[in-house]
This record gives C-alpha cells, sequence and structure tokens, in this order.
C-alpha cells in the first residue's frame, strides 16, 4: 500500500496511521493464530508499511535536530 504517500502526510496523520496499522497488525497475528487469518500477504505489506511510515517519522526528527543544532551554531 504505497497509496497513502507518507512523504505528504503530516507527523501527527502519519502517528495515527502507524497506531492504526500496528492495530490492524495484532488482529491479523491473532487471526493467524485462531486460523481464520486473511492471508500472510496483508501481515507482510502492514509490516513493511508501518516501517515506511516510521522511516519518514525518524529523517523528519534527524532533520529537525540538525536544524536545530545548525541555528544554535549560528547564534552563538
Amino acid at each position: 500500500m504505497k497509496g497513502p504517500k507518507f512523504g505528504e502526510m503530516s507527523e501527527a496523520e502519519l502517528e495515527v496511521e502507524v497506531r492504526d496499522m500496528v492495530s490492524q497488525m495484532w488482529k491479523l497475528r491473532f487471526q493467524a493464530a485462531t486460523g481464520q487469518t486473511e492471508g500472510v500477504r496483508k501481515l507482510h505489506s502492514l509490516r513493511r508499511n508501518i516501517a515506511r511510515a516510521r522511516t519518514i517519522l525518524r529523517e523528519r526528527e534527524l532533520l529537525a535536530l540538525s536544524e536545530a543544532e545548525g541555528s544554535q551554531a549560528h547564534g552563538q
């Protein structure tokens, strides 16, 4: 699901999306354990999308930190 472009979402939207996907993943794992799963592909794609969203969140966090350090260096 590269459909929702994670790069275009705000941080708050990404965090909500990650929470929803983690919740879906737990439901799918429970279904798989009880033998009523809809397929392993959905679980696989959810894990990948969670990783994509978390990577973008981390990149933005690191960018904000480097910008803050850069402004402090120029301020002194």
